[in-house]
């Protein structure tokens, strides 16, 4: 790391250990979330077949309904489970030509799905063989892209641990 890079990494420490200290408490301290939990994270696909092989046929994740958009006439809105009661959904948006996936402020950065280390192993190598390209981190994330570029994590942490740590 240069000195600019030191500085604002020591910045950045200063203040999530400020945020910390202020907003956090101790796990058994912590009040229980007004959420059930994400129904689902809604995504954009270009081409609805095309997401559906990607996200059943290549990732497993089963397809379970497919339905007009109410918000957007002849627009098609579908749902992956993704376990553990959770979905992963796509709209399509057809005539709108909305262009390529962009991180933007206040955007997708990327959607974390937990998988069981056996899964997150069969998962990286059929990436592999179907040709995507990905980055593995601490032998249990992987980032990849999706066919329109949304970035997507499979992580073999269990739901509510990062890297090996109790988050929840």
């Amino acid at each position: 790391m240069n000195e600019t890079e030191q500085r604002r990494s020591a910045e950045q420490e200063t203040m999530r250990a400020r945020l910390r200290e202020k907003y956090m408490r101790p796990h058994d301290d912590a009040p229980a979330s007004t959420a059930r939990g994400l129904h689902h994270t809604a995504l954009v696909s270009s081409d609805v077949e095309r997401t559906v092989r990607f996200y059943q046929d290549l990732l497993g994740f089963p397809l379970v309904e497919l339905i007009e958009n109410r918000d957007y006439p002849g627009s098609s809105h579908f749902f992956f489970d993704i376990g553990n009661g959770n979905l992963l959904a796509f709209f399509d948006f057809p005539g709108l030509d909305l262009g390529p996936y962009q991180e933007v402020l206040g955007g997708l950065h990327h959607v974390a799905i937990s998988l069981e280390p056996s899964q997150w192993e069969t998962l990286r190598d059929r990436l592999t063989d179907a040709g995507v390209e990905f980055v593995e981190h601490s032998e249990v994330s992987m980032y990849f892209r999706d066919p329109d570029g949304a970035r997507i994590e499979l992580i073999a942490d269990p739901l509510g641990q990062m890297y090996g740590s109790r988050i929840l």
